[in-house]
């Protein structure tokens, strides 16, 4: 797969900036998503926080993720609607996670997983019928992977199971949806049911939070 020279730059950028943060604790600390610094004025946290990861694997498995799918949105749009789509999905993971945790001085995070959900997500609206491997083995329609994997994040959400940011995945989602629609509305008349259907995750978010059951 030849990728755009857009995608490996960000890929390039997440590599040189983890890889600084690995060896440099106090990098790390003063560039990653903390709510307490976030909230006392540090606001570059929230795009900062998204080129640094925890460790190898973290890093690889987000890289991956967009190497798979940065060809698909760059497909249907073009490198600078990719950009945009990439770090406004970032910037909403940021922003959801700041909502969801602004009571919570010593949450932190880290990872591009909110603009690369964000690109995944614009992929599945964009080519709802493509097959996902889940295990590298089962072949699932992507919209069925899309609508499970954001049930799985309001899931994380409410129990906080493992350490993992599902709100900054979750908000990633919501960019790229959003992002993708504004980019080619037409979906919503081509694709009417595709777009309803990823929309129930967002929905089941909405009535939650209205009832604060999250």
């Amino acid at each position: 797969m030849n990728l755009h020279a857009v995608t490996i730059a960000i890929i390039l950028a997440n590599v040189l900036v983890s890889l600084k943060g690995f060896k440099d604790t106090s990098f790390f600390e003063r560039y990653k998503f903390g709510i307490g610094s976030i909230r006392a004025g540090q606001k570059d946290r929230m795009l900062t926080s998204g080129f640094l990861h925890v460790d190898t694997s973290h890093l690889l498995f987000n890289m991956v993720t967009l190497y798979f799918f940065a060809n698909v949105v760059i497909h249907w749009f073009d490198p600078i609607k990719f950009v945009l789509i990439y770090f406004i999905s970032l910037l909403t993971g940021s922003l959801l996670s700041l909502f969801f945790h602004k009571d919570e001085p010593y949450y932190s995070a880290v990872g591009a997983s909110g603009a690369v959900t964000g690109i995944l997500y614009a992929a599945i609206l964009l080519q709802p019928n493509m097959n996902l491997y889940l295990m590298f083995a089962i072949p699932i329609p992507a919209y069925v992977f899309g609508i499970g994997y954001l049930l799985y994040s309001i899931y994380g959400m409410k129990s906080r199971s493992g350490n993992i940011g599902h709100t900054a995945h979750f908000g990633g989602a919501i960019g790229g949806y959003v992002m993708t629609l504004l980019f080619m509305p037409n979906l919503i008349f081509s694709q009417t049911l595709m777009v309803g259907l990823l929309a129930i995750p967002i929905i089941v978010l909405f009535v939650l939070t209205k009832m604060k059951k999250i």
